[in-house]
């Protein structure tokens, strides 16, 4: 099927372009969601006497998006989950977390601008990509820890988990130790 491109979209094309897309990916995707026209000669005409407006409202909404990526790139936003000793957590963190505790971080966030690939299962900071607009890409620092004191720690680069390859003879002897500096236990 042949569209008419409305907006920028990755890997396909520019504002009016007239690509060549498969049928289900034209009708499930690019139509339904505004991205694209059908190219017959109707739309064509139509895209035409309106192609200066459409222009200016992409171009708009990229100056709103580019103003709030100033204020987003490099954010660091702390999500509370429980987790096992080793870091792995007993859930997982999506899209959707993500957007809400930047929500809850004075920026209005939908989840369908965090990009994620698979959703996040362990502890510790992750650098996530936001897709504010087709031109307009930042990163967030995601700090999933099993408390808030646990965040600052990480946050400042400590490890705030037990290695998996650590025997318990290691552990048993690390916490001797940490006993013993601390005067309450004799070795």
């Amino acid at each position: 099927m042949e569209v008419i491109l409305l907006e920028r979209v990755a890997k396909l094309g520019q504002i009016g372009d007239t690509v060549r897309v498969r049928d289900g990916y034209a009708r499930n995707f690019l139509l339904t969601r505004g991205k694209a026209l059908r190219a017959t000669e109707g739309n064509k005409k139509h895209f035409e006497t309106q192609r200066a407006q459409i222009e200016a409202r992409n171009l708009e909404a990229k100056k709103e998006a580019e103003a709030v990526a100033e204020k987003l790139d490099g954010q660091t936003f702390v999500i509370i989950r429980q987790a096992g000793e080793s870091g792995h957590l007993y859930g997982s963190v999506a899209t959707r977390d993500i957007s809400d505790a930047a929500t809850a971080g004075g920026f209005s966030l939908n989840r369908n601008q965090v990009v994620l690939t698979h959703p996040i299962k362990s502890l510790g900071l992750h650098s996530v990509p936001v897709h504010l607009h087709p031109e307009v890409d930042v990163k967030v620092i995601v700090n999933i820890a099993r408390s808030e004191e646990e965040a600052e720690r990480q946050a400042r680069g400590e490890s705030v988990t037990i290695k998996e390859d650590t025997s318990m003879d290691d552990l048993g002897l690390e916490i001797g130790a940490a006993l013993a500096e601390a005067g309450d236990v004799e070795l």
